[in-house]
């Protein structure tokens, strides 16, 4: 999902945000701050300095939505899961999960603090799963988030791997399980990700697609 991007120059208001993305400021290294600077529009994360922009697919929205759904069902009142929404982590990261679990409490309040989130999603595109799978698990394990889900929908079988943060002080995550089955668990409350229907709901687009080319 997510693409990274450097250059020159600020852009004007009239420009679209994939020609802003070629007229970016240069740096290598990039702080809270600095994003002051993006267009309005722009839609990026913050990922240990490193500036992305975000560019989603078909099939990774899909996968989003349905993941959401599955969230949203037992979900505490006090609780509810939120699209694409960025998170207060540090000065050199301010992470945009595909799917957060957040407090309800931080409705007003942009980015809310990543230490209310009590899951966060990420799924895997062609070229973020280096970055979903260490960069990103390091960032939120070490900002204490409890749960954290990799989900790969490039395999034959869509995958869910569960990240969950070990005891103190070590602030990392032990992989529990990663499954192609149903998904079912009680941390953080109950959820249930039926995979192979969403495996057989991806197919039957990549194939319809492929009819119609």
């Amino acid at each position: 999902m997510k693409r990274e991007v450097v250059t020159v120059t600020q852009p004007s208001r009239k420009e679209s945000p994939l020609t802003a993305a070629l007229s970016l400021p240069q740096r290598e290294t990039w702080t809270v701050d600095d994003l002051a600077e993006l267009p309005p529009d722009l839609p990026y994360e913050l990922v240990n300095g490193r500036l992305i922009l975000l560019s989603p697919t078909f099939i990774h929205q899909f996968m989003c939505t349905e993941i959401a759904f599955a969230l949203r069902a037992n979900c505490p009142h006090d609780h509810a899961p939120v699209f694409d929404l960025s998170l207060d982590v540090s000065r050199y990261s301010e992470p945009r999960p595909d799917v957060v679990v957040m407090e309800t409490s931080h409705v007003d309040q942009h980015p809310p603090p990543v230490e209310d989130a009590v899951l966060a999603v990420e799924v895997v595109s062609k070229d973020s799963k280096v970055r979903d799978v260490y960069d990103k698990a390091g960032m939120y394990a070490a900002a204490g988030v409890k749960h954290y889900w990799v989900i790969d929908p490039l395999g034959d079988r869509i995958s869910l791997a569960e990240h969950v943060l070990e005891s103190k002080p070590q602030r990392r995550y032990a992989i529990a399980r990663q499954i192609t089955d149903v998904f079912t668990t009680d941390e953080p409350y109950r959820i249930t990700i039926d995979l192979p229907a969403l495996t057989a709901r991806r197919d039957a687009f990549l194939a319809r697609a492929k009819l119609e080319a």
